[in-house]
């Protein structure tokens, strides 16, 4: 009969020792925890005793952190309405990190040789530099000059607005659209559609180079359409359409309106604003949405088979000279 060794016995045996250990060890720790859980959540609830189980208290004490936040958000939103805005509402990025909504992102359309436009309009009330990030911080306003590019690609009139974008960092430059009149229609179109893309932002303005705007009234204006989540604001209009081929505003498919006379209604090219979720349609539709002869006309075009509200906003109306106006037109 073969002697056996005792070292494989012996190997197992304390193999079992440690394996005990370990086990108790990991039991003691889980009792811990749930020990402190437990006095955590007799703190939180005020009771003596507490027949809920872990997995219900790491539920409440996430719901109450999750409360807490809400509270310091409604806090924070009650303090820009006092202020007329709502852009102070933040937004938790990645759990940690927070950043402020834009309420809106104002595009001016500008046009080669307009400079002296674009300054006047950097004194009167878009700001430049510090003062420009100051009303974006705290007003929630971006505002950007929009432009295309050259027919003839880094000529001189691209060169120049390079380097006037250098000096200011104010542009949006739209370096898949070519700068024409006729064109006009499609600027309008890939603003909105990069515009949604590069900023969250509750509304979007396409604004005329030379119009001047109340950023406080405009701010405050569009803090009371917050409850329509796709809306279309403007000097709502209906114009005359002309079929005649020589006349200034001549529109080659007249026969498609109506009566062949009048436009449906539309706003007025000069400054108009729409909601987040309409920006978001013409981006994704940009490909197949239909322009005519005029932005304005083509930007109402966009909207007719949507559920969509109208507002026909007085203060938009910026040729009219009413003191009410929260723009004019130079």
């Amino acid at each position: 009969m073969a002697h056996r060794s005792p070292l494989p016995t012996l190997l197992i045996c304390m193999f079992a020792i440690f394996a005990s250990f370990y086990v108790a060890g990991r039991l003691w720790q889980n009792t811990e925890e749930r020990i402190y859980l437990v006095k955590e959540l007799d703190k939180l609830t005020g009771q003596g005793q507490s027949a809920i189980s872990v997995e219900d208290t790491l539920k409440i004490i996430a719901c109450r952190e999750k409360h807490k936040k809400l509270e310091a958000l409604e806090i924070e939103l009650a303090k820009a309405r006092q202020e007329g805005f709502a852009s102070n509402h933040a937004i938790v990025t990645n759990g940690t990190h927070t950043k402020k909504k834009p309420l809106v992102v104002i595009g001016i359309l500008t046009k080669f040789g307009n400079q002296n436009n674009r300054d006047a309009i950097r004194k009167a009330w878009m700001g430049s530099g510090t003062a420009l990030k100051k009303i974006e911080d705290r007003r929630g306003i971006v505002t950007r000059f929009v432009i295309g590019r050259s027919a003839n690609r880094g000529d001189n009139l691209d060169r120049d607005i390079d380097w006037e974008n250098k000096q200011t960092n104010d542009f949006l430059i739209l370096d898949d659209h070519v700068e024409a009149v006729e064109e006009l229609p499609k600027k309008a179109k890939l603003f909105f559609a990069h515009a949604v893309e590069k900023w969250d932002a509750y509304y979007y303005a396409k604004v005329n180079d030379d119009v001047y705007i109340n950023i406080v009234a405009l701010g405050a204006t569009l803090t009371t359409h917050m409850d329509k989540p796709r809306v279309y604001i403007g000097c709502m209009k209906s114009g005359k359409v002309f079929s005649e081929p020589k006349h200034k505003w001549y529109e080659p498919e007249w026969w498609k309106f109506g009566d062949k006379k009048t436009y449906f209604l539309h706003a007025s090219g000069e400054m108009y604003v729409i909601s987040q979720a309409l920006a978001k349609f013409i981006s994704i539709n940009k490909s197949i949405l239909r322009t005519y002869a005029h932005a304005d006309v083509s930007a109402g075009s966009w909207f007719i088979g949507l559920d969509v509200k109208h507002v026909d906003e007085d203060k938009f109306c910026c040729s009219s000279g009413s003191t009410g106006a929260l723009c004019a037109g130079v």
